[in-house]
């Protein structure tokens, strides 16, 4: 199931609405007459942009999962001193991590993967698998590969992403704590960074 390709105001409706309605009723709980309240358009605009539930639901995941790759590596970030740089990366993902939007997503996408696979793949693409190629992409750049040691950028961006997650997003999803402060975040951040160039930065 391909994204449609049109864009506009309507578009951008009818994301915001399902993305409201997905949260607030889930999945299999959401239902297109709904969205298209919400979205404030008539179901014919709907299907217009999105043949079914499902398509719609990949969109608002895609969306979503792009802009804060487009975040943690826009061009600002990535032409910092790298220390700064993996801080800038690992702060965008923590935050990202502990949201509302992508804690429920990841709910969602892991209870309905067994009945519909492609959410849960498309899930995996366009988030995790897509983050861990963005922090690729970056450790590969000349800069960062002028001072960082490193023969497998895979393990290395999966190590930096496993630091970032933490405890503290398994005490979110199961409801044992409130919402992050900017301190923890801010702590697991420069920690995980801390710990990535203890292994990986060249040394003298």
């Amino acid at each position: 199931m391909n994204a449609p390709v049109r864009k506009g105001r309507k578009y951008d409706q009818v994301l915001e609405g399902a993305r409201s309605v997905f949260m607030r009723e889930g999945f299999e709980g959401a239902s297109v007459d709904q969205i298209a309240r919400d979205a404030h358009v008539s179901k014919a605009t709907l299907y217009s942009y999105f043949p079914d539930k499902q398509s719609l639901f990949l969109a608002v995941i895609t969306h979503d999962c792009e802009m804060q790759a487009r975040g943690a590596m826009s061009e600002d970030i990535v032409q910092k001193p790298v220390p700064e740089a993996l801080y800038a990366i690992a702060h965008s993902f923590v935050s990202f991590f502990l949201t509302g939007f992508a804690l429920q997503m990841f709910r969602l996408c892991v209870a309905e993967s067994m009945r519909f696979p492609e959410l849960g793949r498309a899930f995996y693409e366009t988030g995790p698998q897509n983050a861990q190629n963005q922090i690729i992409a970056y450790l590969e750049t000349p800069r960062a590969r002028a001072e960082l040691e490193i023969e497998d950028s895979y393990v290395a961006a999966d190590q930096l992403l496993q630091m970032c997650r933490t405890d503290l997003l398994l005490k979110r999803l199961f409801g044992v704590v409130g919402d992050a402060s900017e301190d923890e975040i801010d702590r697991i951040s420069r920690e995980a960074v801390a710990t990535f160039l203890a292994r990986y930065q060249r040394r003298p």
